[in-house]
């Protein structure tokens, strides 16, 4: 575990789709037969790192994947992947129609809620930078860090870390901040990031990046 290899003021902390649909027993990823108590296990650390963050004047940006009613931004083979799954994307159920933004399910958890003022970008697929405005967001604030937290870790968070680290991020993965309904995907995912010298960056936990945050910038006095 190592430190995020940039300052606060060029950070942003990313809650990647931490939404009903995939953290409530009655959305889409329990439709799919996904384990939500593992995707539930990250929320303490996430609002923990947001209190944080909230406290340090960090940008935050939350992510949630979902699709336009009309479902013009769905691809053929994802539809098709997800009906053989058993979850069409746009059918009916508990939480409102599933993956479709608007709908209940594709908000936000509550012990997550977003505050007034904190971004929340809509995505069509599990890259945060594909068809958003994300990147043009994150360059308008002068980010160049990104911390990345949420679900799935073998899924949405790996495409959107991979995505960043292309285009120029520094980025840094909180271990127990993240989730996979797997945990041997979700330590394989985790291991690849460390490969060829930290190919994907860094990886620390919860407690240790909040150490962190606690510690004096250079030239400054505790």
């Amino acid at each position: 575990m190592t430190a995020p290899p940039a300052p606060l003021h060029g950070t942003a902390l990313l809650v990647i789709d931490m939404q009903r649909d995939f953290c409530e027993p009655e959305g889409y990823a329990a439709h799919v037969g996904l384990d939500i108590a593992r995707l539930r296990q990250p929320i303490q650390n996430i609002a923990r790192l947001l209190a944080a963050a909230r406290r340090q004047g960090l940008t935050r940006v939350y992510t949630r994947e979902g699709h336009r009613p009309d479902l013009a931004d769905l691809t053929a083979a994802k539809r098709e992947r997800c009906a053989m799954a058993g979850a069409p994307i746009g059918s009916p159920g508990p939480l409102g129609r599933l993956l479709i933004r608007g709908e209940y399910g594709h908000g936000i958890i509550d012990a997550l809620a977003p505050l007034t003022g904190e971004a929340v970008v809509d995505k069509p697929g599990y890259d945060a930078f594909h068809a958003t405005g994300l990147a043009r967001l994150l360059d308008d604030a002068g980010i160049r860090h990104l911390i990345l937290t949420g679900v799935t870790m073998d899924v949405c968070v790996h495409s959107t870390l991979r995505a960043a680290v292309d285009r120029g991020y520094r980025c840094t993965t909180v271990a127990d901040a993240c989730a996979a309904t797997d945990p041997t995907l979700h330590a394989a995912a985790l291991a690849m990031i460390g490969g060829e010298g930290g190919i994907f960056g860094t990886v620390i936990d919860t407690d240790a990046l909040l150490r962190i945050w606690q510690m004096p910038s250079p030239g400054e006095t505790a």
